[in-house]
């Protein structure tokens, strides 16, 4: 046969206390946090956002498939006493541009840093 004892319960006495909610940080209100995931996805759409702006803006470059052709040029030779403005106020006369404008057209058809030419120097002019 089998025993069983039943031993009374004595009751000790417990405090409850309400559950209260585990906060990390208190946010203020109207701030947002973000996780990780959440910054990753922040950033990527941040990103996507610049590419997309930088295709617009290269979109309406002023490059243009068509051949603009080559300028119509005449060589000079530099004589005794000649400067770049005597060669480029002759190239305007006939051309009836700016003095100031075919000089400097002069300069970048013949890679010139300043407006110093030198005497029998071959300068290729507009001719328009």
């Amino acid at each position: 046969m089998s025993t069983i004892t039943v031993a009374p319960r004595v009751a000790t006495a417990r405090r409850t206390t309400p559950a209260r909610p585990v906060a990390a940080r208190p946010v203020a209100r109207g701030q947002v946090r973000l996780t990780r995931r959440g910054r990753a996805v922040v950033f990527l759409l941040a990103l996507a956002a610049v590419a997309l702006a930088a295709i617009w803006l290269a979109a309406g470059s002023a490059a243009t498939r068509a051949d603009g052709g080559t300028p119509q040029v005449q060589l000079v030779t530099v004589g005794p006493g000649d400067t770049l403005w005597d060669i480029a106020s002759d190239a305007a006369a006939t051309s009836g541009d700016d003095v100031r404008d075919t000089m400097e057209t002069i300069q970048q058809l013949n890679t010139l840093d300043g407006s110093l030419v030198y005497v029998g120097q071959e300068l290729r002019v507009p001719t328009h």
